[in-house]
């Protein structure tokens, strides 16, 4: 008998349903190869069920062709997409297999014959969570790792803390950050602890896209043998020590409510905080029991990003006369803060952008008070992240790396170019914020430190946290952001996306939002060019991301030693590498003013924001 004979009928209902359109080529085909196929023999029964139910429930195909229509995509941080028992673009045992495979033979083909290689595996609360973390183990043993195991859930910071620590080859986290709760995914890291980058990061790409066979060992057979050594008591205590080393002296007298959004923030932030002193600490209680689901969050998307998931903490704050609100997702790397703007005063959430100016403001200030300032004391942050943040960095004398592509992963690579001495501080505009060389990724426990430290300390001056931003406005000039994501959607949404990027670098717009542009910087071929003018090279880091330079400033069109001015009235554009999605990011500035206009200023830069959102739709055709 032929290994398709079992499931001949249901191959010949696949066929029939890729005639009648229902299915696309791919689907069709690799439907009959996770029906045929020895390599998948132990997914054939569940897709046989699934395309049964399809013969009798049209939806059915539909609900097969979205899981089998493409190869999920190995990014350069890893593998991440909707959990689904079967199919190539899904998350499951096949795909996520496939990654700890590929893994296992890139590492093994690096480090040449001989010894013995390790990895450091985490997961958090997600559903899944930790069956795919000790799948992933398993496949390591087979591949002849060790294996440091945390059991429990514990944070992405941590992870990257116990690859540094335990000195392992690489390490794997298992989490979709704050993807919904139908996703999950593997975050892949390298030594040292930074995200997978180039070389390694191809090199592993094109290693699980050539797994045939996933080699397994029984987790509790590399359990008894000694190879998977369970490290959390270990790595909990360094962490946490490491963490606090990261605090400052000083008042701790603010009364603070956090949110870990039903993730594993309270392994990390409580200890932290409570290390630190901050003993008026309350963790809101309908967020507080771990759960993949995230019920009583808005939408079930537990991203701090979004203001809405601030809503609940922030009601209860008001009520209880705390000082300030914070919100960790559900692996703990990005933070979320609101405070009032007055002692019992309306709150307000910050921005990441908001936060990532406060943060290096307070972290360069606590050093010099406690004169520990030297003059290469450096800051980074990325393409996309407000211009005030070097403004800020510079008028504390700090060094200023704002050239980066956005991905913490780059803050991570340049802490160990420039040298871990000279860092001090780390931001991204998506709520990410790095501080000390412990770890080489965002680390939502360490800024909640410094965000409680900066509470307690303008709370001792009489003043709130909104008034110290406003302070930081009227000294380096009013800045507002916003983020607008354009999702072209359908099977033409991908070459829609791409037709709006060659447009936008072939026909680039003389002005946006009233204001005319007065240099183009297009990171994918590392040219800049003012209108009318001749393209020229820059020295920069790759990407496909393009920014638009508007005038509004007096330095908008300076340029000087091949270096940018901070980025001030600009949009720069970037697609998704794996989504039809463009994600625009607006910038609006005014310079230096006295305070009692800021909030004129600020209200004339939130008009500007609406029309350059407005003319960057028109362009996009949505």
């Amino acid at each position: 008998m032929s290994v398709a004979e079992p499931f001949a009928q249901h191959l010949d209902a696949v066929a029939a349903a890729h005639a009648a359109g229902r299915i696309t080529d791919h689907s069709a085909a690799t439907i009959r190869t996770w029906l045929t196929a020895p390599r998948y023999g132990e997914f054939a029964a569940e897709v046989a069920r699934l395309v049964e139910l399809a013969r009798t429930d049209p939806a059915g195909w539909k609900q097969l062709d979205d899981v089998f229509w493409t190869v999920i995509p190995f990014g350069t941080g890893g593998r991440r997409g909707l959990m689904f028992p079967v199919g190539s673009n899904a998350i499951n045992d096949r795909t996520i297999g496939e990654s700890a495979q590929g893994l296992a033979d890139y590492v093994r083909s690096v480090s040449g014959p001989g010894g013995e290689p390790s990895c450091a595996i985490a997961y958090d609360t997600r559903h899944r969570s930790e069956h795919f973390a000790r799948l992933c183990t398993e496949v390591l043993l087979a591949a002849g790792f060790r294996v440091h195991f945390l059991r429990g859930h514990r944070s992405t910071p941590e992870l990257s803390f116990a690859v540094r620590h335990t000195g392992a080859s690489c390490g794997i986290m298992v989490t979709a950050s704050h993807n919904p709760p139908s996703d999950n995914a593997v975050k892949v890291y390298w030594a040292g602890g930074v995200q997978v980058l180039p070389p390694h990061d191809k090199g592993i790409i094109e290693r699980v896209m050539a797994v045939d066979t996933v080699h397994r060992e029984p987790f509790d057979a590399g359990v008894a043998a000694g190879r998977v050594r369970f490290v959390e008591e270990e790595i909990d205590a360094a962490f946490l020590a490491a963490e606090l080393r990261q605090a400052s002296p000083g008042p701790r007298d603010v009364s603070i409510l956090y949110t870990p959004l039903h993730g594993v923030g309270a392994t990390a932030v409580v200890p932290v905080l409570h290390g630190a002193g901050f003993t008026r600490l309350r963790v809101f209680a309908p967020h507080e029991r771990p759960d993949g689901d995230f019920p009583n969050v808005p939408g079930h998307v537990a991203n701090p990003e979004n203001p809405q998931v601030l809503s609940g903490p922030i009601a209860e704050a008001a009520l209880a006369g705390d000082d300030l609100v914070l919100a960790s997702d559900p692996d703990c790397d990005r933070l979320g803060a609101a405070a009032p703007h007055a002692a019992g005063g309306a709150w307000e959430p910050f921005t990441g952008n908001q936060l990532g100016a406060l943060l290096a403001d307070h972290v360069l200030a606590t050093r010099t008070a406690r004169g520990l300032r030297r003059p290469t004391d450096t800051v980074i942050t990325t393409l996309v992240t407000t211009g005030l943040v070097r403004r800020v960095a510079e008028g504390h004398g700090a060094a200023v790396v704002d050239d980066l592509q956005v991905g913490f992963k780059w803050i991570g690579r340049e802490i160990d170019r420039i040298g871990p001495e000279r860092f001090v501080f780390g931001c991204e505009e998506s709520h990410g914020y790095q501080g000390g060389t412990h770890v080489r990724d965002k680390d939502a426990a360490a800024a909640a430190l410094f965000m409680a430290e900066l509470a307690a300390v303008e709370k001792a001056a009489g003043r709130s946290i909104h008034q110290r931003l406003e302070e930081l406005f009227v000294t380096h000039g009013c800045h507002l952001e916003r983020q607008v994501s354009i999702t072209l959607p359908g099977a033409a949404g991908m070459d829609r996306m791409r037709q709006i990027m060659a447009t936008l670098r072939a026909t680039p717009p003389r002005a946006l939002g009233g204001l005319e542009v007065v240099r183009i910087r297009d990171h994918g071929t590392l040219t800049t060019v003012r209108p009318g003018g001749q393209a020229r090279p820059f020295a920069g880091h790759p990407g496909d991301l393009v920014i638009f330079d508007l005038a509004g400033l007096p330095d908008a069109g300076t340029e000087r030693d091949g270096r940018f001015p901070p980025l001030g009235n600009a949009v720069a554009a970037r697609p998704s590498g794996t989504e039809p999605k463009i994600k625009l990011y607006l910038f609006a500035v005014a310079p230096p003013g006295p305070k009692d206009a800021l909030a004129a200023t600020r209200r004339s830069l939130e008009a500007r924001l609406d029309a350059l959102e407005r003319d960057l739709r028109s362009l996009a055709g949505v």
